[in-house]
């Protein structure tokens, strides 16, 4: 130890207070837009130096150690991965490996996903760490929490940044908690004459809603529309579910065999809720399905301009359709 602290005292009598003060606050000189480094845990001293050497950073091994010593920072650096960009100083270099500024990455999970298209949205980003790739959905389901047998609709879709090389689970971990979060919100806020029985089944309607609404402010009417036909023991019909019952099955149109072919999720079969969601639902769906438009409405029809006319009565509804669709 005794050494070491001579060794320190010889570099900075040598380069002088002021000259090494001005190094230190010099941008590091790159010929490249960014610099990847990792820093491997366990790491200390001048190993942390000699690992950003080894990557191509271009800084002074002795002055960079010298630094953390002198600036008493040296045990706090913090091990992961790094990206050195231009203007650089030795400086925000240290500060950027003592609050542990990751590099980071981005990763859009598209609102209307199935987990399906979620998990391959993850497989393919090249940057993380695919630890779950060979799990089932039930098994990564297990390792992200307890209580729910499927994953469908419990991921919030959002962009989500990551640190470069971390784990897959810490994206799916953090868009399960955000989904929680909102449904939560949303739930505390519901209207007191809904006929669901808990969040899950809210959250199952919710998915209905994503995948059935054309116009973003219609998505209140429509989920106005299911509650009044679950209130009233009506099949809700809606053929987003039928299709979700067919998987792979299902050819881009819906066939009138579909409909009639039972399945868990055919609700032209079936009366209530399905089983599970069918998507992954956005914050819009969940409050809409929470706090659904207060309406007579028993059915719609989409116009095929994006909007839908709704109607009260079988009657009406019958002659929406000879217009719009027929």
């Amino acid at each position: 130890m005794i050494k070491k602290l001579l060794f320190l005292a010889v570099v900075v009598l040598a380069l002088g207070a002021s000259g090494f003060g001005y190094w230190a606050k010099q941008p590091i000189t790159t010929a490249e837009p960014a610099i990847e480094f990792t820093i491997a845990p366990g790491s200390h001293g001048a190993s942390i130096s000699q690992q950003m050497a080894a990557a191509g950073v271009p800084v002074n091994p002795t002055l960079f150690t010298l630094l953390a010593r002198v600036t008493q920072k040296s045990a706090r650096i913090k091990a992961g991965s790094y990206e050195l960009k231009p203007f650089t100083t030795p400086l925000r270099l240290l500060d950027q490996l003592v609050r542990g500024e990751f590099a980071q990455e981005s990763l859009t999970i598209i609102e209307g996903w199935t987990f399906k298209q979620m998990r391959a949205a993850v497989a393919a980003a090249a940057s993380l760490k695919h630890d779950s790739v060979s799990l089932s959905d039930q098994e990564l389901l297990a390792r992200i929490t307890p209580g729910f047998k499927q994953p469908e609709g419990l991921f919030f879709p959002d962009t989500y940044l990551f640190a470069k090389h971390s784990s897959d689970f810490d994206v799916y971990r953090t868009a399960h908690q955000q989904m929680l979060k909102h449904l939560n919100a949303a739930w505390d806020k519901r209207d007191p004459n809904l006929p669901y029985t808990n969040p899950y089944e809210a959250l199952i309607m919710a998915s209905i809603v994503e995948k059935e609404t054309g116009q973003k402010s219609e998505r209140a009417m429509i989920a106005g529309v299911f509650v009044n036909r679950l209130k009233l023991g009506m099949m809700l019909q809606t053929d987003p579910t039928v299709i979700y019952g067919l998987g792979a099955k299902y050819d881009g149109k819906i066939h009138k065999k579909d409909l009639e072919t039972d399945t868990p999720y055919n609700t032209y079969t079936r009366s209530g809720l399905p089983p599970t969601p069918i998507a992954l639902p956005g914050v819009q769906s969940l409050s809409a399905a929470l706090n659904p438009a207060r309406t007579d409405a028993l059915y719609f029809v989409s116009r095929g301009d994006g909007t839908s006319q709704f109607s009260g009565n079988l009657n009406d509804h019958n002659k929406a359709v000879n217009q719009y669709q027929r």
